[in-house]
This record gives C-alpha cells, structure tokens and sequence, in this order.
C-alpha cells in the first residue's frame, strides 16, 4: 500500500517535459525512443525530433534511437531538455571478411554478403550450404531431395560453364575445400554432399563474395562465387566458456502421392485393354475378356473385388533426429583455444536411409613474441550413410518400386512368398535386405605463421590440407534384382587429397591525414591428388557371404589423378579521406591440365566507391545515415570439373589383343585448350535511413563466359568419342536487392525484417550444335535458350470427341515427331528471394524465414510414369489424377483416356508434365526463451519447426526435387523424397 502511496505522489509530482533530440551536427532525428528507467511510460520525437512527456523528480529518461549510441539523462525540476546524440559506427565498422584479409563494411567495394550462421544453424539438414536458402541475394540454393547429407545446387549469380563445374569456392581457414563428391556407387543420379563433412556449429561467420571485385584475388576459382567459411576461436585473456547445445526432434513427409485404389486402378486397366482393342482389332481385346471380369468367366474378379496395397505407407516412416555439441573457448595472455565436439544423427523419411556425422575440433593460436603468432586449425569428421536408390532406376529403387507397383497387386504370390512384380523389387525385400554404405573421414587442418616485420609490414605463410578417405560398400542378395542369380558386392575406397601452400606480404599505410594505401603481394601452390580402387564379385555360395573374397568370379580396377595449381596475385587499395576507395588486383594462375602454351591466365579487377555520405552536402541530412556508390569490372577463370590431363593425348592399358595384353588410345590431345574466362560488371549502392533504422543494397550485374570449356563429339571413324574445346560463350545478368529495417526497438520489445529478391536471366550465347541431358532428353542446351531449358511436345488439348491428346505441329507435316520438340521454360527462376522476420520481448525470441521462388519450371517424372499407363504399361496408371481422365464424348480433361496403341496419349516428354515449380516455403520458425538464471552464462530453450508449410501449384512432392545430382540435368523430379517437415526441442547452455 505504501508503494502505491509513493507512487501516486510521484506521479503527482510529475512536471510536464519538453525537448529536442539532434545528432552531434545538430540534425533532428524523428522516431527517436524516450522512456522513464524502469517503467514502460514513453514516447517517441515528432518528425520535427520534438517530444512531450511527463517526468517526476529523480526519474532518469533513456534516449535510443538506432545507429545511435543511447544516452540516460536525469532532468531534475527543468522544463525542457535538449539531447545530441553520437553515431554508432558499429554496423560500418562491422569487420567483412575478403580475399585474403578483413576489411571495415563501410570501406568494402565488392559485392559481399555476410550471413551470421547463427540465423540457421537450427534448420535440420546434413550441410550448412542447404541452411543458406533465401538468406544471400544472388544465391540459389536448391535442396534437390530430402535426404540428410546429398549434394544441394548452389548457384552464385547462374551457371557460367556446361562442361566445367559451377559450384562456389569453399575456403575454411584458408583451405580451399573439395566439394567434389566422390560417391561411386549409384544411387539413381544422386551424389553425397562433401560439405556434409563440415559441423555448422564450429562456423564463426559466413561471407559470400559474388562479384569479380571480391573474387579475383582467388582468380580461377572465382568465377563460381567464393564462400569463405571463418570457423570459432578463443580470445585471449578470456576465462574459459564452455557451450553445450542439445536437440533431439521428429520429420516427416509433409504429404505423399495421391494413388488409385485397387478397384480404381482395376478400372482403368479394364479401359486400357478395352481402348486399345478398339484401336487394333487384332489384338481380340473386348469387354468379354477384359483383365478384371468375374472370376467364374476366367478373370481376375470384378474391379470392385480388389483389395488396395499401400506400400507408400511402408517405405515412409516418422524420423527421429537428434543433434548435440559442446564446446571450449578462452585464452591467456599468450595463447587462446577453441575445443569442440558435436555428433548429427538424423535418420531419412524414407526408409532405410540415414546419416550420422561424428566432429571434433581444434583451433588454437599462440603469441611467441609481440611480433610473431603461428596458429593451427583441425577440422575431424566421421560422416556415416546408409544409403538407397532415391532416383531414377528400376532395380533397387525405393520410390519407384512402391509408386510404379499396382495397388490392386498383393506383395505376395499364390504361396505366399514376397514377389515383387511389374519389374520391380518388392518393397519388403528391399528395406529387409538393404545393404548400401558408406563412411567418410575427413581432415581439414591448417598451419600458418605470421609476423610483424614492421610496423605496416605483416608477412603470413600457411600450409593447409584437405584429406578425405571414403569407403563405399554394397550388396545385392539374390532376394533382388540386382541381386539375381548368385548375388552382387561391389566396394570401392577413394582418397582425395588436395594441400595448399601459401604466402602473403600486406602493407597498410596512412599518409598524412587524408590518403591510406594498402598492398597486398602473394602466392599460392596447390595439388589435388584423387585415387580410387574398385572390386566387384559375383556369384555367392548364399547370402550369408557378403565379402568380395568369396564370390565366385572378381573383378577389379584402380585410378589415379593429380592437377597442380601456381598462382601469384597482388592487390593494391586507396582510401581519400574516408570518401574515395579505389583498387586493383591481379591474380595469375597456372594449371597443369591445359595446353603447353596456355597453362597461364591472368585475371584482373579494379573498383571504386565514393561514401557520398561523407561529402559536406550530405553530412547534415540526419534522414541519411549513409549512402555509398560501388562499381567494379573484373575477369575470373574456371577449370573447375576439369579432368586432370584434359588436354593430353592418353592412353590406357588393359586392352587385350589376341589374348595379349596391349594398349589403346583413350584420349585425343589438344594442346590449345585454355583457361574459360568469366567477364563481370558490377554496380551497387548501399543507403541507410534514420539512424540505420532502414539499410538497403543494392547491385545490379552482367557476366558474359567465353572460352566456355565444352566435349564436343567426333566421328566414329576417328577412333575418338569427343574432344574438350573452348567453344562455348554464356551470359548472365540480373539485380539483387535487400532489405533490412528495425520497425520496432525499445527496452523490452524488438522487431526486426530483413528481405531480399533476385533475378538472372541465363542465356547460351554461343554453340555449336544444340546438347541433349537428362532421362528421355528432357533437357536441351541450345544457342539463343537458358541453360537447363526443357525440350518438350507441348500438349494443347485432349480432344472431347475422340480423348486424344493433341499437339502442336510446329513443322507442319501432319506428324508428331522429335522435329515438333520445342524449349517451354527452364529451371531458372525470374525471381527467388528470403524474407526473415525476429521479433523479441523480455527473454523470449521469435524468429520466422520464409524463402520463395518464381518463374522456375520442373518436369513432374514421377506423374508421367503414374498417368503413363497408355501405350507404355497399364500397370502404370497408379496416380489418382487418372481419375479424370476422358472416359466418354463429351468429356473436358487434360487427361487422355488409357490407351494401349495410341502413342500420343502418353507421350514421353510431353509438356502436360511440366510443371510451374514457383513456391512459398516457411523454411523455419523458431520460438526460444533465455532463462534468468544465476551463476552461468546463459541458458536458452527453444522449439523449432521446419518446413510448416509450402504454398506452390506444383502437383509433386516437392517442387525442389531433382533426380539428378548432375549440373545438366536439374529439374526432374523421379523417385526423389521430398524435404520433411521437421519439429525439434532443444537448449543452449553457457557458462
């Protein structure tokens, strides 16, 4: 009672407060935040930077406002109160890191975006590159399938190569990483993800460098985009902080394939027989002896009698995933350390398949003298697959084997013993007897030592390796198909080395008050080494034997490449006043895979930035917090995917003549083959508003390929295949804006929104002979066209007379033939983008991410083999959209009636496939609440959910999926499980 007393006479006591709130140059600041310490009572300035509150006597009033460094002011009895407020440099000092150095955000030129791993680490996906979707502008990140630790597509600003490989350059530590996978075994098209290696908890901070500006230092590996990895550190002087994160949660497929049921599906295959006598009489197929008639007339019973099999339901499953790391940081006066260990499991959606990564990691840093630091950083990993045919193939496939199966048909035969039929594998058999594996150990370390020479004089060497051991192992029993007669083993171990040695001379300088200089001199020399060897046996005793030592027949073979790497590079930069930022650099590299006389390229760049913010008419526009104008123009170059030797004539051994043994050529030289070459134009502009209350970016781009690395294929007579050559051009151009603004921020309550949107427009600009990639040619790369565009017969109606499908006749001739195939669309969105809201209060935290897609097309695979049941197979018309087909005269539908003999009604490659891939996906939601707690650090729980919804047209699964892991043949979606949904509960501890 007594404090409600005292609080009423304060209140009374209160006087009425008025005042202005500027920044140190006296600009007002509209939207600044006023509250009485410790109450919620507040108020903000008028547009004016005017404000009106009522304070009492003794009560403190704190002034926020962002960009600005907050001030607590105590008014007393005075009437009025006028406030200045200093800039807080912070968001312009944040430290960006380039090529081969740091630099202050505000003085960077390229185009750099810096992701805070933090933001999405909590999304459960076998590698951090797939937790980067929607964040980074300009970067399309695609999960082709839902299972933990495959190959996600990462493009930075399109695709610049056909031939050579477009993925970025991953730099941990300094150590160029191979992303390379080296899975032998097929699994349908798809590949394991090497990033998978790599735990995203030991990840300090992520800088994606997009145009040639950030890129050039790194020269040939540059023209794909550089994802430079910073992995956690301790800090000197720093008592030792021990973190440990734990989560454990469940996924599941957000939905699966509608299918017919066993009488629906025993309707159409009636129809289908039916139709297809019709067409050809001679085939004595009528109603009297359709398939599925009363058994006392000799058939199958009626299709209502038939019992429905759901094998979709056994394959798929509720999947447990758990996640734990802890971790050690801290430091002397001396020395500083980070320790950690973490341990993934996540098993698939779709049975049997799982992954299970085991890390461990060593940084430490020590200071010999005030002069002299060497330091070392080791990257553990043992990444663990249990892995199965999720993608195109009959034999073995999981998908296939239960989507392709006819309801209507049981697992068993008349005896009682699992079948499998329609040419595929029983589903039971397969998950009971599964034997597909591999395991991978992975080091990444790097050892480097760096010395003060002079004061402006630094000088750093590093040696740095990536080593990954990977053992792959399986074994079809004679249950299987791939299996039959006697049994199938096949193991394969690779090892992929690739060690790195670099120097570094940096030089920074300030020159009187107004002018920095710094120079940067290097080299780099590098070597990748990939071994392999194989075995395969055949024929066991029973199924008891699995090793390759006991088949009855064995085979074998070995492979070895190496491809070496010289560089040398240089960067000089200028800074006027804080205002005008210039550089240049040059890097030289020198590849051992191409010709003689064009082992070289030479990549320069050079930029320019004018921070207008700094000019004298801008400095008092207190709206303005800062304005920057960036330009640059460089080269990059790509040898990426290239084999070791391209450009030398080969031969291999083996090759027997009259029981002999001998030699053959393999490959024909060609001593011009060059480096491709990558061509980029940036401009951008960065501004920020009310105190960088508001920030955008934006870039707008061009990059033009020439010297595009390409096989190109010779006569037969030749005695060769194909040839590489130089002979390829590709553009891309496209903008990328983003977005970020503080809507909400005072004591307790805080909102926050980061958007960003993209768009590249991806065209062949030079070649040849058109190429043709992907199951039935689904893809075609043709001059004039987007890379990965999709060559179709594009279906214009099914006629309501007859249920046939019509096409378009581009030539004419009254055929439909390949000369009637036609491009309708790509993979290539026409814009994809992130949208992230955060919102806190007191203790608890909200953080919402959407990612979304537009324009992007996929060819529904799956829905061609599951409406395909027509001139191909009548066991096939398993989805249930057959339920709409055309039954009789009159009937409007895109869906022909089944039909044996007719075949444009299921027409491989027809466009009622393709799909319109565009979606709208809430990637993540996070809710969290720090506890407070006494005598540690910190303690937050939180639940998380992944992929709640996805809103999309597309009538698959997944409108990501892929069958393929292969550059050229994305956006198939066959056999491929869709990303789950995924719920998790967990905690991070501090102390």
């Amino acid at each position: 009672m007594l404090t409600g007393l005292l609080n009423a006479w304060a209140f009374a006591a209160a006087i009425e407060l008025t005042g202005k709130v500027t920044d140190k140059d006296g600009a007002v600041l509209p939207g600044v935040n006023i509250q009485i310490k410790g109450t919620n009572q507040g108020t903000v300035t008028d547009a004016d930077g005017n404000f009106r509150i009522d304070v009492a006597e003794g009560q403190e009033l704190v002034v926020s406002f962002i960009g600005y460094v907050s001030q607590q002011v105590r008014p007393g009895r005075q009437s009025s109160l006028n406030v200045r407020l200093e800039s807080d440099q912070r968001q312009l000092n944040e430290v960006v890191v380039v090529g081969y150095g740091t630099q202050e955000r505000k003085n960077v030129i390229g185009s750099i975006a810096k992701v805070d791993p933090t933001d999405v680490k909590s999304i459960p996906v076998g590698s951090f590159d797939a937790q980067l979707q929607g964040k980074v502008p300009g970067v399309q990140i695609t999960s082709n399938t839902g299972v933990p630790g495959e190959a996600v597509t990462v493009r930075v600003r399109g695709a610049t190569s056909i031939n050579a490989d477009n993925d970025p350059l991953y730099v941990i530590d300094g150590v160029f990483m191979n992303s390379n996978s080296m899975q032998t075994i097929g699994t349908g098209g798809k590949a394991t993800s090497p990033i998978a290696d790599i735990n995203p908890n030991d990840i300090e901070s992520l800088e994606v460098l997009k145009d040639a500006e950030a890129t050039a230092l790194y020269g040939s590996r540059g023209a794909n985009g550089v994802i430079i990895i910073t992995t956690k550190r301790g800090k000197y002087n720093q008592k030792a902080k021990v973190s440990l994160n734990a989560s454990y949660g469940w996924a599941k497929a957000a939905k699966l394939w509608d299918l017919t049921t066993g009488p629906e599906h025993a309707q159409l295959v009636n129809e289908w027989w039916i139709n297809t006598g019709k067409d050809t009489p001679s085939l004595n197929r009528t109603e009297a002896n359709r398939p599925f008639r009363p058994v006392s007339e000799g058939g199958r019973g009626l299709p209502e009698e038939q019992q429905t099999y759901d094998r979709l339901g056994e394959i798929f499953q509720t999947a447990p995933l758990q996640n734990y790391d802890l971790s050690v940081a801290g430091g002397t006066a001396t020395t500083k350390y980070y320790i950690g260990g973490g341990y993934t499991n996540q098993e698939s959606i779709l049975k049997p398949i799982a992954f299970n990564r085991a890390s461990f990691k060593v940084n430490l840093d020590q200071k010999i003298s005030d002069k002299v630091q060497v330091g070392v950083s080791n990257s553990f990993a043992r990444t663990y697959r249990n892995q199965a045919r999720a993608g195109d193939g009959p034999a073995g496939g999981l998908l296939q084997a239960a989507l392709h199966t006819p309801t209507y048909l049981s697992p068993v035969n008349e005896s009682g013993v699992l079948v499998g039929r329609a040419g595929f594998d029983n589903v039971t058999l397969l998950l009971d007897n599964y034997d597909v594996n591999s395991t991978s150990l992975r080091y990444i370390g790097n050892l480097y030592a760096e010395a003060d020479i002079l004061p402006n004089l630094k000088f750093r060497t590093s040696w740095g390796l990536d080593y990954n051991n990977y053992d792959e192992n399986e074994y079809w029993n004679t249950f299987l198909i791939s299996g039959s007669p006697n049994g199938l083993a096949t193991a394969n171990n690779g090892q992929a080395t690739t060690w790195i040695n670099e120097q570094t001379l940096s030089y920074r300088q300030k020159l009187g008050a107004r002018h920095t200089l710094g120079v940067l001199l290097g080299n780099t020399i590098q070597s990748d080494v990939n071994t392999g060897t194989i075995a395969t046996g055949r024929g066991f005793a029973n199924n008891s034997f699995k090793l390759i030592s006991s088949a009855a027949t064995t085979t074998g073979s070995s492979s070895w490449s190496k491809k070496n790497l010289a560089s040398f590079f240089s960067r000089i930069d200028y800074n006027y006043g804080g205002k005008y930022l210039v550089d240049f650099s040059i890097r030289a590299d020198g590849s051992s895979s191409f010709g003689a006389d064009r082992k070289w390229g030479y990549f320069p760049s050079i930029g320019g930035a004018w921070r207008v913010k700094q000019e004298d008419f801008l400095k008092n526009v207190a709206v303005i917090s800062d304005l920057k104008i960036r330009a640059s123009y460089g080269v990059t170059g790509n040898q990426n995917g290239l084999g070791s030797f391209a450009a030398l004539g080969l031969w291999s051994g083996g090759s027997s003549y009259q029981g002999n043994p001998g030699i053959a050529p393999q490959q024909l030289a060609n001593p011009d083959l060059q480096w491709e070459r990558t061509n980029q134009l940036n401009a951008g502009a960065d501004i920020s508003f009310f105190g960088d209350r508001l920030g955008i970016e934006l870039n707008v781009y061009r990059k033009y390929t020439s010297n595009g690395l390409l096989s190109l294929s010779l006569p037969a007579t030749t005695g060769f295949g194909s040839y590489r050559s130089n002979t390829a051009e590709i553009s891309n151009k496209g903008f990328e804006l983003a977005i970020r603004s503080v809507n909400v921020q005072n004591g307790t309550f805080s909102w926050t929104t980061a958007f960003n949107v993209a768009r590249n427009v991806n065209k062949i600009e030079k070649l040849q002979n058109p190429l043709e990639y992907g199951s039935r040619s689904l893809i075609l790369l043709q001059e004039g066209h987007p890379l990965y565009s999709f060559w179709v017969y594009k279906q214009l109606y099914v006629d309501p007379q007859t249920g046939n499908t019509v096409y378009e006749d581009v030539n004419k001739d009254g055929k439909i033939t390949v000369a009637d195939r036609q491009i309708d669309g790509s993979i290539w969105p026409k814009f994809f983008g992130g949208l992230t809201n955060t919102v806190t209060y007191k203790g608890f935290d909200l953080h919402a991410f959407l990612a979304f897609s537009y324009g992007n097309k996929v060819y529904n695979h799956n829905k061609f083999f599951g409406e395909g049941g027509g001139a191909r197979d009548a066991a096939r018309v398993i989805f249930a959209s057959n339920n709409a087909r055309w039954q009789k005269p009159g009937d409007v539908t895109d869906v022909p009636r089944p039909d044996g003999v007719n075949v444009n009604n299921y027409r491989d490659g027809g466009s009622r496939w393709l799909e319109d891939g565009s979606f709208a996906r809430l990637r993540n939601l996070t809710l969290g609440y720090t506890v407070p707690v006494r005598h540690i650090s910190s303690l937050r729980i939180y639940a998380t959910a992944s992929n709640l919804f996805t809103i999309t047209k597309y009538t698959g699964l997944d409108p990501e999926s892929s069958a393929s892991s292969a550059q050229n043949e994305q956006g198939i979606d066959l056999g491929t499980p869709p990303q789950p949904r995924s719920f998790q509960l967990g905690f991070n501890l501090t102390f």
